[in-house]
């Protein structure tokens, strides 16, 4: 049996990824993350405690439980603190990376690296594999040359790019778009939503379960990790609204422009899933699929 160890396990999909090898014991799990554990059951895995940029620590709890496979999920992914705390970003995204990539080099360990759909502008979206890469965000920026560090590495690899990735756990240190407009819609709040970005947003355990393939299928190059939906910003907030009868009066559409973000954002990304599918037997769910599975959560 494979040993995996996932960094970031107390985000969104390091938390799925524990969920998923608890319930089908499928493979050995070390989960690391700052601070203490946030996934509810304390057994049947490891945790352990790793603070990503500190080499030292990383190294000594990896030759500690000598994994078969490493899964980076640990990133900052706030588009905007990347473009105002550059070195921090870049700290996190970049060199992080290049400390699993050294000591999965020396240990012979498969690196599952987690990118994004904003390596690409947005001007000829949806994207497959091997489009060229032209980030418009310092976040951008900053998983292009992790990537690049990664495809040059001598190590086993595996790099998974996905879009907008929703979901819950019992504990959230952070939210995402559907839970914040559903939040907002229940407690009648207006809200504005930019109508003139597409995304193809991406179920948290849908990810979980290719990461888990991608090491699985002892999978080696780039894969394409989204849902299967093209939407604007503004359709999935009416999505929401609608699967939970809300009032979709509340929702004003606006332009990108308006928000004067501090980060550009593409404006058309999404994936061509066709090798992700046929390569790894990768089977995301619809957008109206993953609603009713987080409907069922949060009834639990």
């Amino acid at each position: 049996m494979k040993t995996i160890l996932v960094t970031g396990s107390n985000g969104l999909l390091g938390q799925k990824i524990t969920e998923r090898l608890f319930t089908t014991k499928q493979f050995k799990l070390i989960a690391t993350s700052k601070g203490e554990d946030r996934f509810p059951v304390k057994d049947g895995y490891i945790y352990a405690e790793m603070n990503i940029l500190d080499p030292q620590n990383v190294r000594e709890v990896i030759e500690r439980y000598k994994p078969d496979a490493i899964i980076h999920t640990a990133a900052l992914t706030n588009v905007d603190t990347c473009e105002d705390q550059k070195e921090l970003a870049y700290q996190l995204n970049v060199e992080s990376v290049k400390t699993l990539i050294s000591i999965c080099e020396e240990y012979d360990i498969q690196l599952v690296h987690l990118s994004t759909d904003f390596i690409f502008d947005g001007a000829n979206g949806p994207y497959t594999e091997e489009a060229a890469v032209s980030p418009l965000s310092y976040y951008g920026e900053t998983k292009v040359e992790a990537e690049e560090a990664v495809k040059t590495s001598k190590c086993k690899w595996a790099i998974l790019r996905t879009i907008l990735v929703y979901g819950i756990v019992s504990d959230m240190s952070r939210s995402n778009i559907v839970l914040w407009a559903k939040g907002a819609l229940e407690k009648g709040a207006p809200i504005n939503v930019v109508n003139d970005q597409w995304r193809m947003p991406t179920l948290a355990e849908d990810l979980a379960d290719c990461c888990l393939l991608a090491v699985e299928k002892d999978a080696q190059g780039i894969y394409n990790a989204s849902g299967k939906d093209m939407m604007s910003v503004c359709e999935l907030v009416e999505k929401v609204a609608d699967y939970w009868k809300l009032d979709k009066s509340l929702i004003h559409e606006i332009s990108a422009a308006t928000l004067n973000q501090t980060a550009k954002r593409p404006v058309r990304t999404g994936f061509v899933l066709d090798k992700t599918i046929h390569d790894l037997g990768y089977n995301p769910h619809s957008f109206e699929e993953g609603l009713a599975i987080l409907d069922d959560q949060l009834k639990k």
